[in-house]
């Protein structure tokens, strides 16, 4: 099978040649536009998020070894969440090789986060199907490289981020408690809310006061964010 023009030009932006073509075509094709011979990309995006899962995750525990469960488990959501794929498959421009239906194409199905979030996963599945881990993971760095890197950094001092968030809006500063304690002295976990004006919290768990502060700080700041992208 030849690629079209369009999608020859895609792999080559996201530097994967296809050895089965067929599976780049299968990623691209939005269930608006499928059929019995022509199958859309739900299984694709279905397997692609757990490889996109297992490649970030990766990435995120080499990328800071001192980081505990509490401090990773926001930046992984951040960086696997659908807005953030959306973003990717925009900047190598997934919309324009988009197959759509003729109602998804009418309302602007291009530029959906929700259809392009989609495709980027299956995208990655199709990488992973057609040569493997390795490349799928290649694929993911290069592409989410530089997302990773500031997730870690800006994580280190969430509880500062969120301080700063608070007083830019005339707020009082975040209000952090500990609301459980558990396991043994040498080995502990603290699970701690912290709580804005406007009423938003988030809570996380992890084996000292601080790094749960951290975390709880840096899971607020994501949703806070996020809402206002």
């Amino acid at each position: 099978m030849k690629l079209a023009g369009d999608l020859h030009a895609f792999q080559a932006r996201i530097g994967h040649d296809f050895r089965r073509p067929e599976l780049l075509v299968r990623a691209v094709t939005h269930s608006s536009l499928s059929s019995a011979v022509r199958p859309s990309n739900e299984r694709l995006e279905f397997l692609g998020d757990r490889v996109l899962g297992l490649a970030i995750a990766e990435a995120l525990f080499a990328a800071d070894r001192g980081a505990a469960e509490g401090q990773l488990a926001p930046r992984f959501n951040a960086l696997v969440r659908l807005e953030t794929c959306a973003a990717v498959a925009r900047e190598v421009g997934l919309g324009e090789v988009l197959k759509l239906g003729r109602s998804e194409m009418m309302t602007g199905g291009r530029r959906k986060d929700a259809l392009l979030g989609d495709a980027m996963e299956a995208v990655i599945a199709a990488v992973y199907l057609d040569a493997g881990f390795e490349p799928a993971r290649d694929l993911v760095l290069r592409l989410w490289g530089s997302r990773i890197a500031e997730a870690a950094d800006r994580a280190r001092d969430a509880k500062s981020s969120l301080q700063e968030w608070a007083q830019a809006r005339g707020m009082k500063l975040p209000v952090y408690t500990v609301i459980d304690r558990e396991g043994a002295d040498h080995d502990p976990r603290f699970t701690v809310e912290v709580r804005v004006d406007t009423g938003d919290a988030a809570t996380a768990t992890a084996g000292s006061k601080r790094a749960a502060e951290q975390a709880a700080a840096q899971a607020l700041l994501d949703r806070l964010e996020g809402e206002n992208d």
